[in-house]
């Protein structure tokens, strides 16, 4: 499991996905969410806009990463 830390309060799921190098540009999130296995919190998610908290549980295609505060 990877440690995202990030420096505010929530992140959108498509702002996470280029945090975290799964995109590179905002235009490839949707096609990107629309094909892949995306759950947040053990839920399947399909909302880019979609706000994630620290101590979530992000799970991209079998890779999990926790949210924490920077």
């Amino acid at each position: 499991m990877t440690v995202v830390k990030i420096t505010t309060n929530s992140i959108k799921l498509g702002q996470f996905l280029k945090f975290i190098g799964e995109v590179s540009m905002g235009g490839e999130v949707k096609d990107f969410i629309e094909n892949s296995s995306i759950k947040v919190n053990q839920n399947e998610e399909k909302q880019r806009g979609k706000k994630l908290f620290p101590g979530d549980l992000v799970e991209i295609n079998g890779k999990k990463f926790v949210i924490e505060v920077e």
